[in-house]
């Protein structure tokens, strides 16, 4: 991995010379990405995030963290014991050098020192996924990170609007495998990440992923055509 991703971070909080990111997917054209977005106080961010941030409580696993932004406001502004996770080397250094007390560098997959009351997956938090034939690997993670009474925080976009319709009114999505399985692009500086996939998820897909992997699943918030929502351990007593 080249980690173009983190070195855009870097050069952003650095001030040494950044640019846009530019990023497509397998069914997107090219589009900016100004790297201040991922710098953005509260006020700031989208209804989701903030719902989800005012959500969290107890001890925070912030998966994915980027420059940090989710995790400072959790442990500055609301104060509580926050792990900023990301596997971008340069990302988890910025987070750093921005105050995050606690972080890591990692593959979720291979992370498993800490049980959690939160755990957030945001900015589309499905992505990490990558394939509906790898989420229940990630929600059996998931699942082993998070305390009795915790929650996971994660939101998603369903893309469906993003496919053409045909004329008896159907819309025309990939007939050999699930529409929301994308191939990601991220380019910066004339250089290019090799791509990787990338899940959005409708929140009924979601659903029977969810609960035939252990959890309970609720919707909190529905923004056009994304949502948050929250899942929390079945009781199998």
């Amino acid at each position: 991995m080249k980690d173009l991703m983190g070195q855009a971070i870097w050069d952003f909080y650095h001030d040494e010379s950044p640019e846009n990111l530019l990023t497509e997917t397998s069914i997107s054209e090219m589009d900016d990405l100004p790297i201040d977005y991922l710098f953005r106080d509260f006020e700031e961010m989208n209804l989701v995030e903030q719902k989800a941030l005012e959500l969290s409580k107890g001890k925070v696993l912030d998966i994915g963290a980027g420059a940090g932004s989710h995790s400072l406001y959790l442990q500055d502004e609301k104060g509580l014991e926050v792990l900023a996770l990301d596997f971008s080397p340069k990302s988890i250094a910025v987070c750093k050098l921005r105050g995050v007390k606690n972080t890591v560098c990692a593959d979720i997959l291979e992370f498993s020192e800490e049980t959690f009351d939160t755990i957030l997956l945001l900015m589309n938090g499905t992505g990490i996924f990558q394939s509906l034939d790898k989420i229940d690997s990630y929600l059996e993670k998931l699942h082993s990170l998070l305390n009795e009474n915790g929650q996971i925080l994660i939101d998603s976009t369903d893309i469906l609007y993003m496919y053409d319709k045909a004329d008896d009114g159907g819309v025309m999505v990939p007939a050999d495998h699930y529409y929301g399985e994308v191939d990601y692009f991220v380019h910066y500086k004339l250089d290019t990440e090799k791509p990787i996939k990338w899940l959005y998820l409708d929140f009924e897909t979601l659903t029977r992923a969810v609960e035939n992997n252990g959890f309970i699943i609720e919707k909190i918030l529905q923004e056009d055509d994304s949502f948050l929502a929250r899942l929390t351990k079945k009781d199998l007593k």
